[in-house]
């Protein structure tokens, strides 16, 4: 599938962008994140009424406080969730809160057959859609493989989001100036991310570095996909939600779940500060043309280096397309 006004970029163009962001990476970057996680973070007071913002997992965490922030900039709120039950308990709170109304959409992003029955419905009803949000996220203890045959955890944070992202392109481009925000993670500093072993069949599976694996493969497409987009209104950044209580990791174990709760849990702050961040990125004139960038909460950061490694990229790019079904756009 190929879009109008897609930039056609050459595969030397890509290679040249990739190689000047990794040669401006210094062993300061490096440590940065450190810095900004304690940094003033900036905030928008932009309204957004009639703006129709999407939000995947948005029954949680960092998407349900985005929901909350665009509920009260006035948007129109678009939840795409897994659970029905969960969705509609968060539909009656934003609206006894904010008098708001939320659309639901229900989709497991562990099956893809699933996001683009999803994308398709989406595409139907609304021809126009000013920003998304991909913050459905997992995290997993021990290795799982889905029913199509995926790692489950690259499947969710990365082949799924691509896979929506991609498919929403349209009515992203519809809008006068389309954002979207691939909720990403400081975690991508675990790497992980090995080509030839992506179900990690060779190697032992650890939760840290799957999950940084994911996250890695997300950023690349990221920069990928921002190059694609160039000559359209349509941005798409990448962004570490900061360090914040979420669900991520319930689905593991008694002992993962109670560690985390009890000890993790007081050194993170409440996820409100991401519903600002993403409120931010998704709303303020200051970003308008910004993209395929990398933000720590709202502070522009370098990814690290093994996010620009040149060849993993141009791989990573090509099998999220043949992993996904997806056509090439060049």
């Amino acid at each position: 599938m190929v879009f109008p006004g897609l930039k056609n970029r050459t595969e030397n163009s890509w290679e040249r962008s990739l190689v000047d962001m990794e040669k401006k990476y210094t062993v300061k970057n490096e440590f940065a994140f450190l810095r900004n996680r304690k940094a003033e973070q900036k905030k928008s007071s932009i309204k957004m009424e009639g703006k129709i913002c999407v939000v995947t997992g948005g029954t949680s965490g960092v998407g349900l406080e985005s929901l909350k922030k665009f509920a009260q900039g006035g948007a129109t709120l678009v939840l795409v969730a897994r659970n029905l039950q969960k969705a509609e308990i968060v539909r009656k709170e934003l609206y006894s809160e904010y008098g708001i109304d939320t659309d639901i959409f229900i989709c497991d992003f562990s099956n893809l057959d699933s996001v683009r029955n999803a994308a398709q419905q989406l595409k139907e009803k609304y021809k126009v859609i000013d920003v998304l949000v991909n913050s459905a996220g997992l995290h997993s203890t021990t290795k799982k493989i889905t029913s199509e045959g995926f790692e489950l955890v690259f499947c969710v944070n990365h082949l799924a989001s691509f896979l929506f992202t991609y498919l929403l392109i349209e009515p992203l481009k519809n809008s006068r100036q389309g954002r979207i925000i691939q909720v990403n993670s400081e975690g991508h500093r675990f790497g992980g991310l090995n080509i030839n072993d992506l179900n990690w069949k060779k190697r032992p599976y650890i939760g840290l570095r799957g999950y940084g694996a994911s996250k890695t493969a997300q950023i690349m497409t990221v920069i990928k996909l921002a190059e694609l987009l160039e000559d359209s209104n349509v941005t798409i950044n990448a962004m570490h939600p900061g360090g914040v209580r979420t669900g991520i990791g319930s689905n593991n174990g008694l002992l993962y779940r109670t560690w985390l709760k009890m000890v993790v849990w007081h050194f993170l702050k409440e996820p409100a500060v991401s519903g600002e961040s993403v409120y931010y990125l998704a709303s303020s004139p200051e970003l308008i043309g910004t993209s395929g960038k990398y933000f720590n909460l709202t502070i522009e950061e370098k990814a690290a280096p093994h996010v620009f490694n040149e060849k993993k990229s141009h791989q990573i790019w090509d099998l999220s397309f043949k992993l996904t079904g997806l056509e090439k756009p060049f």
